[in-house]
């Protein structure tokens, strides 16, 4: 390069640079309609020149600042009255001005999938709610859904602050909706919701590098994952292995060129097989691959104009759905809910046809028990369970799944809660716990350290932390016995022991098929009613009855508990269930269990010397009643700790 083009290349790069950091910029949370923690030191900040002076002006009082040595600057205010809307303005060589700012209760909400899971998922319980909502004074922000390894990143890439609306209240999460507008009709503040979350995350993926040093395995595994070349590889090695039997699927599926999908087809030749249910059950067998289902029904002439909703309950794993040969919808995985609108002019009165095209990777396919699979009219529906015809497309090996490096350890807090660690908060809330729960004895250690970090990250050390114990899941068994789902949840339980945390129990609001089960107006409101007692100091029960301590009296284990409130009940007045006793040989029985006081005294006429008693045990305790007058749930515990 000649001088002269050097000399060029270096006065094009100052002017550049002037014209790129020369300006105040702001962080995406710093914005328009954003939330501010009201009655504590707060936070603002962004980026400007070296040296360069920046001015706040807010609620008529002027701050000043300059930025530091690599270009960033903070002015703290304090003591913020809630109220709003309000403007503030921001200046350097620049000036920024921002409107519909609120000072109120800001919430960071962060977890798995029930946690992600929003209004929209959940509307078939909540379309009132949906079609009423309407709070300026409720604001969401979304944090985009990324991952970081190298290092913790200043600023995430995007999100806005936005007002709860009948447009945009479905893209919501319902726990983290229900739980602020709880909150804010009780206290009639303002109330910020920062959202960052991802489904399927584990634990060990929210935490810092240096909280992950407590934990080898998970520190080694994000130091390996900080080298792009192996990220890339298992990507690469992923996307066409998966691609390939994909591929390969759509290839040799005999389905597509016989036209399956249309509205006359022959299935004179076709097994038939009982919907819902799975053909692993009926004579096709366990075979992964491409299996095709038909079934006709009949429209009356006063219905054939009208658009019905279509549900197909949920379907595993991947389904394409044809009526009359017309494509009407496609879920590429299994734990959506299938609901399908079919357009004007498909239906015909008399004979129509459903053709359901479904890809099965692994496991067991088909369709799952307890869920709606019908036609909802306007006035009518019509019941598509029953017997329908199917074939097998083609048969595949099973699939190995992708490696979701998006659920590594470091990954999710470096892009996703780092670059929020300067906004002050009132508190957290927490779902999550399905990605652990095949180790929940490590859980029992990993939440802790967790929480204990993100309060130190955030220079807030008495930060509520609030938590959603795991609701009932996967079929009740007939008999007690051991569970890591219950194990998961007496993890969850102990990390009570840390100062302002609280948690909502759940086992009364699952679903046995469904992992995503959508009461999330009582799990919301429990959280909401745990912040009241945590966070907001009221004189509340925040919850319902935790074990604290037994004794043995002759043939019976008395237990003692806390949060009885005004008392222990057996819910819809019957005899306490889901108790279970053993005696020295460690052999579980259902027991019998009265209510004596605040105290419950379990008991077995063939355990004549019991040591240990359980309570609600199990994956899915679904028949477990004990609550305290309150109406809330006792949480499962044991006695004992023959892990």
């Amino acid at each position: 390069m000649s001088k002269s083009r050097a000399l060029l290349s270096a006065v094009l790069f100052c002017i550049f640079s002037v014209a790129a950091f020369g300006q105040v910029k702001l962080p995406k949370l710093i914005s328009d309609g954003m939330v501010l923690q009201r009655d504590t030191d707060i936070k603002l900040w962004g980026w400007a020149s070296e040296g360069e002076p920046v001015s706040v002006l807010f609620r008529g009082k002027e701050y000043n600042t300059r930025a530091d040595n690599n270009g960033k600057w903070t002015i703290d205010l304090s003591g913020l009255e809630e109220g709003g809307p309000f403007i503030m303005t921001i200046a350097g060589s620049n000036k920024i001005e921002l409107k519909d700012i609120y000072v109120g209760d800001v919430w960071l909400v962060s977890g798995q999938s029930n946690m992600e899971l929003s209004m929209g998922r959940v509307e078939p319980l909540y379309a009132d709610e949906i079609a009423n909502a309407n709070n300026p004074q409720l604001r969401f922000f979304e944090v985009p859904k990324n991952y970081h390894f190298e290092e913790a990143r200043e600023e995430i890439e995007g999100g806005k602050w936005e007002p709860v609306t009948p447009e945009n209240i479905r893209q919501l999460s319902a726990v983290a909706y229900f739980f602020a507008k709880d909150l804010y009709d009780q206290y009639q503040v303002p109330i910020g919701i920062i959202n960052s979350s991802l489904g399927g995350s584990p634990a060990e993926a929210w935490m810092s590098e240096e909280a992950l040093k407590e934990f080898p395995n998970h520190y080694a595994e994000a130091i390996q994952y900080k080298i792009s070349d192996f990220r890339d590889s298992i990507q690469n090695n992923d996307a066409e292995r998966i691609g390939s039997w994909h591929r390969k699927a759509v290839k040799e599926d005999v389905g597509i060129p016989n036209k399956w999908k249309n509205e006359q087809v022959d299935t004179s030749g076709w097994s038939s097989m009982e919907i819902p249910g799975y053909w692993a059950d009926d004579e096709l067998g366990h075979k992964n691959g491409v299996v095709w289902f038909r079934r006709t029904f009949e429209i009356p002439q006063e219905l054939a104009g009208q658009s019905p909703k279509l549900l197909l309950g949920r379907i595993v794993d991947a389904d394409s759905v044809f009526v009359n040969g017309h494509f009407v919808g496609n879920t590429t995985y299994q734990y959506p809910p299938r609901r399908y609108s079919i357009p004007a002019g498909i239906l015909k009165p008399g004979q129509n046809s459903i053709s359901i095209r479904i890809t099965n990777e692994s496991g067991r396919g088909g369709f799952v028990t307890d869920k709606p699979y019908k036609l909802i009219f306007e006035d009518s529906e019509i019941d598509l369970r029953g017997e329908w015809k199917y074939k097998l497309g083609v048969e595949m090996p099973s699939l190995r799944g992708q490696t979701f490096i998006r659920w590594k350890p470091l990954g999710l807090y470096n892009a996703m809660i780092h670059p929020l660690t300067d906004y002050s908060l009132k508190g957290v809330i927490w779902y999550q716990g399905e990605s652990n729960a095949d180790n929940p004895v490590e859980y029992e250690r990993l939440f802790p350290a967790l929480i204990k970090d993100w309060r130190k990250q955030l220079e807030q050390p008495r930060l509520p932390f609030l938590f959603v114990q795991l609701a009932n899941f996967m079929e009740p068994r007939e008999e007690p016995g051991e569970s890591s789902w219950a194990r998961l949840r007496e993890s969850q339980t102990k990390t009570l022991s840390l100062p302002k945390t609280g948690m909502a129990v759940t086992i009364d609001v699952g679903e046995w098929n469904d992992i995503h089960p959508l009461n999330k107006k009582a799990v919301g409101e429990r959280l909401a009613r745990a912040a009241k007692k945590v966070a907001y100091n009221e004189e509340i029960v925040p919850a319902g009855p935790l074990y604290d301590s037994f004794v043995r009296e002759k043939d019976s284990i008395i237990i003692s508990f806390k949060n009885t409130g005004s008392g222990l009940v057996a819910k819809n007045g019957n005899s306490l269930e889901h108790f279970a006793i053993a005696g020295k040989d460690r052999k579980w029985r259902w027991a019998k269990a009265v209510i004596r006081g605040n105290k419950v005294v379990v008991y077995h006429p063939e355990v004549s010397n019991p040591v240990a008693v359980r309570y609600a045990w199990a994956d899915n305790p679904d028949t477990a009643n004990l609550y305290n007058r309150e109406g809330l749930p006792a949480s499962p515990f044991r006695t004992d700790d023959w892990d």
